[in-house]
């Protein structure tokens, strides 16, 4: 019994390591040997059209990952009966190009391969291609995660970072998720490309002071402050008002925003490695593979459906 006890203790313990094994850049070759190049295609089209499609799936991607793993839980659209991960208030600002390109690869994949590849490993494969095709590093993607069978819009709040928590709760928030500092900057660099909605940040840039001259939040450059108070200023009657997170080449991957360590804004080589590095161990934690996850046929929606 003795015995039996510690070999489970082992295969408990050695888990994470199993699942991860399982990954592999090739491992579609044999069952779906079209899918790198039907990727492509299918991003490169998309970013041409909407050049905002980068930011927006990155941005998809971290909310998928930082929740439970790389999933594709985010994917999954709310019932009547159960309300998912992507209508918790802070993933409702998620942008509909991103949904629309993971959609039109999954639904030009299963045309070529049905039941094959996963929602999850698109959304991985479609933004480690995109953040590549607008500048940044190349990132070693592999494949062989399977799709949750679980999208719980209770299970997000407290495991993405948000723009009014103290640095401490997001490096805490970051480390949950197996991230070391140096590492969750790094990542937090990818808000080189993209915009924020000015209510996200609203309560830094005003405060009761309704002159617009008055003193700029702590850190932050006066006259970006002022202009961002220009941009901003109607944002509660629209909740769509935007503004780029680097002013300089918003569309660009690079490391021209200026708010992280000196060494990743002085060094882009530095930055573009530690990035890639990080993106590789960031999507390949928690996976769901063979029985504990599936294969969509559709990402919005579980296999047994029944509506």
């Amino acid at each position: 019994m003795k015995s039996c006890g510690l070999r489970y203790l082992f295969i408990l313990l050695s888990l994470p390591y199993l699942l991860q094994a399982n990954l592999s850049p090739d491992y579609y070759s044999k069952t779906c040997p079209d899918f790198d190049q039907t990727l492509v295609q299918i991003v490169t089209d998309k970013q041409i059209v909407a050049p905002t499609t980068a930011a927006g799936t990155l941005r998809l991607f971290f909310h998928d990952c930082m929740v439970d793993g790389c999933d594709a839980s985010i994917l999954v659209a709310s019932t009547p009966r159960k309300t998912s991960e992507r209508d918790a208030d802070i993933n409702r600002s998620l942008p509909g190009d991103a949904f629309d390109l993971i959609t039109r690869i999954k639904t030009a994949v299963e045309l070529k391969c049905p039941n094959v590849v996963s929602c999850s490993d698109i959304l991985v494969g479609a933004t480690h291609t995109l953040v590549s095709m607008v500048g940044g590093p190349q990132i070693n993607v592999k494949y062989g995660r399977k799709d949750s069978l679980v999208s719980d819009m209770d299970r997000v709040e407290g495991k993405l970072a948000r723009p009014n928590m103290t640095m401490d709760h997001i490096i805490t928030i970051f480390e949950s998720a197996g991230l070391t500092v140096q590492e969750m900057v790094a990542l937090v660099g990818s808000h080189t490309i993209g915009f924020s909605h000015c209510k996200e940040f609203a309560s830094r840039i005003f405060n009761d002071n309704d002159d617009a001259a008055s003193s700029p939040p702590e850190g932050m450059n006066p006259k970006y402050a002022a202009e961002l108070r220009k941009l901003c200023a109607n944002y509660t009657k629209d909740e769509e008002m935007s503004a780029f997170n680097d002013v300089f080449t918003p569309g660009k991957f690079d490391n021209m925003t200026r708010t992280f360590v000196d060494l990743y804004a002085a060094n882009e080589t530095a930055f573009f490695d530690a990035f890639a590095k990080a993106m590789v161990k960031f999507s390949e934690r928690n996976v769901q593979t063979e029985k504990l996850g599936d294969v969509r046929r559709r990402c919005d929606q579980y296999n047994d459906y029944k509506g």
